[in-house]
C-alpha cells in the first residue's frame, strides 16, 4: 500500500488534484505551527521513523516562500553591495524544523517531510519525539536519541536536512 501512496505524492497537483488544493485552502486559515493527530503522508513518515504510539508528536509548519529581504536603507548614501536580498545559507525545511523544536524544548525532532505548498508558503511536517515519555525509553528501535549527543538536533544540522545542507550527503567516490 505504501509504494501506491508514495506514487500518488509524486505528483500530488496531477494525481491529489481538488484534495490537495482543499487542503491548502484550509493551512492557510490555521496557525504557523499546528499540532496534528496523524501524519498526512503515513507512507513518508514511516520510512523516516514515525510509529503510531505514545512519546511521537506530529506537527505540519508554515515557512514563507522566497528570498530573505533586509530593510530599505532609510537615507543617506547606499553602498554597492548592500543587496536587499540573499539567501539563508539553510534550507526552508531546515528552518521549519528549528520552528517546531524552539515551540517543544522538551521534544527531540526527529525527521521532517514535504506535504504542499502554494504561491506564498510551504508545509513541512515535522515528527517529534517526547525522550522523557516510558514508551521511548523501552523501544530499542528509537532509544538512541536519549543520548546527550542527540540534544537539540535541530539547531546543530544533526536532522537530514540539516545534514544535507551541510553538504554531508554529497558522493565522495565520484
Amino acid at each position: 500500500m505504501y509504494k501506491y501512496l508514495a506514487r500518488l505524492w509524486k505528483r500530488p497537483r496531477e494525481s491529489l488534484g481538488r484534495i490537495q488544493s482543499k487542503r491548502l485552502i484550509d493551512w492557510r486559515r490555521e496557525g504557523v505551527l499546528v499540532r496534528i493527530p496523524k501524519p498526512t503522508r503515513i507512507d513518508r513518515a514511516r520510512s523516516l521513523g514515525y510509529k503510531a504510539k505514545e512519546g511521537f508528536l506530529m506537527v505540519r509548519v508554515r515557512v514563507k516562500k522566497g528570498l530573505r529581504k533586509r530593510p530599505k536603507p532609510s537615507g543617506g548614501r547606499v553602498p554597492k553591495k548592500a543587496g536587499r536580498f540573499f539567501s539563508l545559507g539553510k534550507s526552508k525545511q531546515q528552518v521549519v524544523e528549528e520552528k517546531a523544536a524552539r515551540r517543544f524544548p522538551n521534544l527531540q525532532v526527529l525527521n521532517s517531510y514535504y506535504v504542499g505548498e502554494d504561491g506564498v508558503s510551504k508545509w513541512f511536517e515535522i515528527i517529534l519525539i517526547d525522550v522523557n515519555h516510558p514508551a521511548i525509553k523501552k523501544d530499542r528501535d528509537i532509544n538512541w536519541i536519549l543520548g546527550k549527543q542527540h540534544r537539540g538536533r535541530a539547531f546543530r544540522g544533526l536532522t537530514s536536512a540539516g545534514k544535507k545542507s551541510r553538504g554531508l550527503r554529497r558522493n565522495t567516490k565520484a
